[in-house]
């Protein structure tokens, strides 16, 4: 084990969360350290939201073209599938980190490659790719920024059967003939929606009553109805016992709990995350291997005045803007706190209390139709016990959709706040409307009184009218 060599700040993981961390911090004048034991970028650069969306993006577009006379006859035929996944190698950069590190270097952000772990308070141990221990200790804080795995469920067969998990399924060099893939939240429905799209056979399995769960039902129902039309097969209410693959490297069988058995050639797994702190040792700081971590608004994790969580890991909303929005919260504070200056006199980014963690929580499901979403669902908005009341309308009704397609399927839903006369919650679906979000993001953020938002003239003819029909719509 070499000397100890000393930051101001030490950050676990280098992804887009800890490079964040990392850089505010630094913007603050301290001297801050990355600890990575994969690429620099981390999971949404190389197996999440780049791959993923680079994958979707062909597929999405092919479907609004076929909902275009004169354009629609000449998009009949497949899609290019070795440029499609050229082109997502490309946005992966091939697997490779170089520029990453590079943009690390320009900002003065050290990097130490290897697995990191607490030991002690402020103290890190990095074992690097060929076992040489070197100790990483902060002076100030400490920021664990490691993100989540895929979670696999422990099923008879399953581990000989080598599931694909998301990261297969956004690496993968060839696209399956048929592709089962187990699980309704958002990784299982943009999957499907890519790998269909790609020519596979789809077969989706959910235990639950519908697709994504977590946001308004009519979301889950749009997405399952044009799933089904593009040839997926969506099979709720039901599970999976057992999977078997045939010599170790043949066709996966899935056996349901009905009996019922399905053949494919891959089967992914989209059945939820777990935090990646099993392996970081929090246990010799107090804190439970492998569990989530409990944070203020600032992310410093409860009970410690140096140990910061930000991103997943704090379970606070999994998505990588979030988790960004977080890391400048965090660097900020700790940067403030290390000058001893009060939270509210911090740099521009402001320092203060993340209160959009739990109001404006902005989300985007890259499937046909999209679905955009912010803040509550109506149920739960009732749930959390405020008087609030749904307004609905039919995207198809607007001038700007029937432009953009013929035959535009959409909903959109705001939830008000009848006490405040605010949005409290907004849900798009259709295609295009992820680009609606931001402005619903605000309007949720700032509390924008309705009386406000009548003066936001949405322009004709674009998608953006629906903003008008649901103000219409809620007056009466």
């Amino acid at each position: 084990m070499t000397d100890a060599v000393e930051y101001d700040v030490v950050v676990l993981g280098a992804g887009p969360v800890g490079e964040n961390v990392a850089e505010r911090a630094g913007a603050a004048g301290l001297s801050t350290a990355v600890v990575e034991s994969e690429l620099v970028g981390g999971e949404c650069s190389y197996w999440a939201c780049m791959p993923s969306k680079a994958l979707l993006r062909p597929v999405i577009a092919r479907a609004d073209a076929r909902a275009l006379p004169g354009l629609s006859t000449s998009v009949q035929g497949p899609l290019d599938v070795p440029a499609v996944l050229a082109r997502r190698d490309s946005f992966t950069s091939h697997w490779k980190d170089d520029g990453q590190v590079a943009w690390l270097d320009s900002v003065g952000i050290a990097l130490h490659r290897g697995h990191g772990r607490l030991d002690g308070p402020k103290r890190v141990v990095v074992t690097g790719p060929d076992g040489t221990e070197q100790v990483l200790t902060a002076r100030h804080a400490v920021a664990v920024c490691t993100g989540t795995s895929a979670v696999v469920p422990d099923l008879p067969g399953l581990a000989d059967a080598r599931p694909w998990t998301s990261r297969d399924a956004t690496g993968a060099s060839s696209v399956p003939d048929r592709l089962v893939v187990v699980g309704g939240g958002v990784v299982g429905v943009e999957m499907a929606t890519a790998y269909r799209g790609l020519g596979s056979e789809v077969t989706m399995l959910v235990r639950g009553e519908g697709l994504l769960p977590r946001m308004e039902p009519f979301a889950g129902e749009l997405v399952a109805e044009s799933l089904t039309a593009a040839g997926a097969s969506v099979r709720t209410g039901v599970s999976v016992t057992s999977v078997a693959r045939d010599g170790g490297t043949g066709p996966v069988t899935v056996v349901l709990d009905n009996g019922e058995r399905i053949e494919a050639d891959e089967i992914l797994f989209a059945t939820g995350r777990a935090p990646r702190t099993k392996d970081i040792g929090l246990d010799t700081v107090g804190l439970t291997a492998g569990s989530w971590l409990t944070v203020d608004d600032s992310c410093r994790v409860e009970g410690t005045d140096w140990l910061y969580a930000v991103g997943d890991v704090n379970h606070r909303a999994l998505l990588t803007h979030q988790g960004k929005y977080q890391a400048r919260i965090a660097g900020a504070a700790i940067g403030a706190r290390a000058r001893r200056v009060p939270l509210l006199e911090t740099d521009r980014w402001g320092a203060h209390a993340a209160t959009a963690d739990h109001d404006a929580v902005p989300q985007v499901v890259f499937t046909d139709p999209e679905v955009a979403s912010v803040g509550p669902t109506l149920k739960e908005a009732e749930d959390a016990g405020h008087r609030v009341r749904a307004v609905d309308y039919d995207m198809a009704n607007v001038a700007g959709t029937s432009l953009y397609a013929d035959g535009y399927r959409g909903r959109a839903r705001m939830i008000v706040d009848l006490d405040t006369e605010t949005l409290r919650g907004v849900t798009f679906v259709g295609p295009g409307v992820g680009e609606l979000l931001h402005s619903a993001t605000v309007a949720v953020a700032a509390e924008i009184p309705i009386d406000r938002l009548w003066h936001a003239v949405p322009a004709y003819p674009t998608i953006s009218e629906i903003w008008l029909r649901l103000l219409e719509t809620y007056r009466g």
